[in-house]
């Protein structure tokens, strides 16, 4: 499909049709890559999140089928907001940030990112769902720079791995995903620590925060978020946790 750019209808209805030079050697190519270990998404450059087919490239974290469910967690927060103010940070390819446009049309939503190659996906993917207008990028480091006491929800998928479970990620996630959008430091609670207080200073009184987490931190995540209201800690299909929901003191 990648190789003839064609839909999966069409390659079944033409299985006999014959390969020109050209297609051959893109397909060779592209088997070679993917024998190097190099992600199929970055090789065809797109991945599929929230039935929206996104740009992706080595700029970017490749979006996952778990982090549809920091989604599921916001939209029931959001559903008794007249206008949800919500901000993605670290939106990465824009994956989070488009999914909650595209499911609240009448909330403001915002998204962050440090990285200027990262926001240039995310712009593109957001104009290519023709979601521009409603979604506002800022670059900048998590919520710095962003108007205090403000938004509704933060909801991010932050980096959570720690350096010591190197060797327990998958070799083709260490070797050709972004390092910092996986790794946070030695124990995979350095951002989050980052991102508490922050969140916690933009917040209106009762905001919700909500954010993707692993199994490993989980318990380190319940330690961190002692100072917060309705703390919860959501599993993923797998029974792992995943999503960690907490709110504001008032």
């Amino acid at each position: 499909m990648f190789t003839l750019a064609c839909d999966r209808t069409y390659l079944y209805a033409h299985s006999d049709r014959e390969l020109t030079a050209d297609e051959q050697s893109r397909y060779n190519q592209a088997i070679d890559h993917r024998s190097q270990g190099i992600p199929s998404q970055y090789i065809t450059g797109h991945q599929e999140f929230w039935g929206m087919d996104l740009i992706v490239s080595p700029a970017v974290l490749i979006p996952r089928p778990e982090t549809e469910h920091l989604i599921e967690a916001v939209l029931p927060l959001a559903g008794g907001m007249t206008k949800p103010k919500i901000v993605d940070v670290g939106t990465g390819s824009g994956c989070v940030a488009l999914a909650l446009a595209k499911e609240l049309p009448g909330g403001e939503i915002h998204a962050t990112e440090i990285s200027p190659a990262a926001l240039e996906i995310a712009e593109a993917n957001a104009a290519r769902h023709q979601l521009e207008h409603r979604i506002k990028f800022h670059d900048t480091d998590l919520l710095q720079d962003l108007p205090r006491s403000y938004f509704d929800i933060v909801v991010s998928n932050p980096p959570y791995v720690g350096e010591s479970e190197q060797d327990q990620v998958q070799l083709e996630v260490r070797k050709f995903e972004p390092r910092n959008a996986v790794f946070a430091g030695p124990t995979g609670l350095e951002i989050i620590q980052k991102l508490l207080p922050q969140a916690q200073e933009k917040l209106r009184p009762g905001g919700w925060l909500v954010f993707e987490i692993s199994g490993t931190i989980a318990a380190g995540v319940r330690d961190q978020l002692s100072n917060w209201r309705e703390v919860r800690i959501i599993p993923d299909l797998q029974g792992i946790p995943r999503v960690a929901v907490a709110r504001s003191v008032v």
